[in-house]
């Protein structure tokens, strides 16, 4: 069953660091990413790494979130440092089972498996 299960959420001071993991079941990734929603907003990509490693990250968390992958364990992972209230949202991960594009690997249509999400909650 082709399934993304994404843990390490929770509630965090700001200036603190989180790290959210993503593990995937066995299938051909050929990039995933890590979108986030907070209530009344749109989905936001923030992260995203395609099958040869390169990363992409939103200017939004440049400098603070980095993206990375253990493809023995098949699990994604977001480190996110200095938190800040406005991080707080549901945290998603998200893989295409085909070829990716660059310029959309923010665009929450250009993947076909998705997680169900972890809620991470910054205070001030």
């Amino acid at each position: 069953q082709v399934q993304l299960v994404e843990s390490g959420g929770g509630s965090v001071q700001a200036g603190g660091s989180l790290k959210v993991s993503c593990a995937a079941s066995s299938f051909k990734r050929y990039c995933m990413a890590w979108f986030r929603q907070a209530p009344g907003t749109e989905r936001e990509g923030v992260a995203a790494i395609l099958g040869d490693g390169v990363t992409k990250i939103a200017d939004s968390v440049k400098g603070r979130f980095s993206i990375s992958t253990d493809n023995r364990k098949n699990t994604l992972f977001l480190q996110m440092n200095s938190l800040q209230p406005e991080d707080t949202a549901m945290y998603y991960c998200a893989a295409r089972s085909a070829a990716c594009g660059w310029y959309g690997l923010f665009e929450g249509r250009h993947y076909d498996v998705w997680g169900q999400g972890t809620q991470v909650t910054v205070s001030s």
